[in-house]
């Protein structure tokens, strides 16, 4: 496992939503802090091309479904088809389940039944069979955390409010979910001491809970090993029976995350993992999309140095002195001895124009920016 690419250039976002479809990956939405956020813009997507590494952004076809510009939403892939749910601008929050139709490039807004859940931001989203589970987030009609799961069948497009017992997880946003089978996992998030209220006494959790949907009971796991310490608005993904943890913040610690975390499904154990390679700054509310045997971490927003940024300054000190990032990285969990070459190639700088033409071009993906952004410094 080697961190191998890291690439800037692509598209500046916070809080954004993505999904992977064959060997592509979508990104939805989203903000940067230099941007005049317009709220009622229709929602902007971008695709990454896996195989060259070259970011595009999508012109879709306008008509009046077209969702408008949103941050803190979730995204799922159910065939060719990514539904979307939730989020808010600076203005609403968004109850609306939106369809955009990787095939044709066109959105709709699927009607729907049953108990729909009120407008939330913060919330994960997973897919089981063919329903999509929503839990938690922070809803806006009531000011609340939440501690509810939702489910939608995507087949028939009705909601159901479930009432799972057991051990259910506290009221939180900006956790993660997986989903192993029929049961559902989650990690992380804020809540607060006075919950489900918002009284800016944050608290985060660093248990893992798992809700099994056919018996609708939630269970809290207690893992051997050493637990990642309690986040928010970090990434997960699953690769052969791990569910890995990446990145986030901790508001009480005030601290920014780019560790990596594995968790044993099988043997209920926490490991930490020291990778090599380009390892990414410390970063919050950034993607992690895993495709094959790689992970595509891009956008987010860090409190690291950067240009123009005195390496005395201490940013972890101040959290809220932010810089949005357009970089990408992969992860590769089994890197080719080509791979491997060129990285050694690159790393001592060998003359290597001599080389056959096949690995110049994966050269040229692996350190060519792209230019849907370019990089500029900007607190926020």
């Amino acid at each position: 496992m080697r961190w191998t690419v890291h690439l800037d250039g692509g598209p500046m976002r916070v809080n954004h939503a993505a999904v992977c479809i064959d060997n592509k990956i979508y990104s939805f939405g989203g903000y940067y802090s230099s941007e005049e956020y317009k709220d009622w813009e229709p929602i902007p997507v971008h695709v990454l091309n896996t195989a060259t590494l070259r970011w595009s952004a999508v012109n879709y076809k306008k008509n009046d479904v077209v969702p408008f510009q949103r941050y803190g939403h979730t995204t799922v892939a159910y065939g060719d088809k990514v539904y979307m749910w939730g989020g808010r601008n600076n203005s609403v929050a968004c109850e609306t389940l939106s369809c955009f139709d990787t095939k044709t490039l066109e959105w709709s807004a699927p009607a729907v039944s049953g108990m729909v859940p009120f407008a939330k931001d913060g919330h994960s989203a997973c897919v089981i069979r063919n329903k999509m589970y929503i839990f938690g987030g922070f809803e806006y009609l009531t000011d609340t955390y939440s501690q509810i799961v939702h489910c939608l069948d995507l087949e028939t497009m009705n909601w159901t409010l479930m009432d799972p017992t057991g051990a259910i997880p506290s009221h939180r946003d900006f956790h993660t979910a997986v989903s192993v089978g029929d049961r559902m996992y989650i990690f992380g998030g804020r809540g607060d001491l006075n919950s489900p209220y918002n009284s800016q006494e944050e608290v985060y959790c660093s248990q893992i809970f798992y809700l099994d949907t056919v018996t609708e009971k939630w269970m809290a796991l207690n893992p051997r090993g050493t637990w990642p310490e309690g986040r928010r608005s970090h990434s997960a993904w699953l690769h052969n029976g791990f569910m890995y943890i990446f990145g986030g913040f901790n508001g009480n610690t005030r601290t920014h995350f780019n560790d990596l975390y594995r968790y044993s499904f099988k043997d209920n154990y926490w490991q930490f993992l020291n990778v090599k390679g380009a390892v990414p700054c410390k970063r919050r509310r950034q993607a992690c999309l895993i495709y094959e045997d790689k992970v595509y971490l891009f956008g987010g927003t860090s409190p690291c140095p950067h240009q123009n940024i005195r390496p005395t300054d201490n940013l972890d000190d101040d959290p809220e002195k932010l810089i949005d990032n357009s970089d990408l990285h992969v992860l590769d969990y089994a890197p080719t001895l080509k791979t491997l070459s060129i990285l050694t190639v690159l790393e001592h700088n060998l003359e290597h124009s001599w080389l056959p033409h096949d690995i110049l071009l994966d050269i040229r993906a692996m350190t060519l920016p792209n230019r849907i952004s370019r990089p500029f410094n900007q607190s926020g």
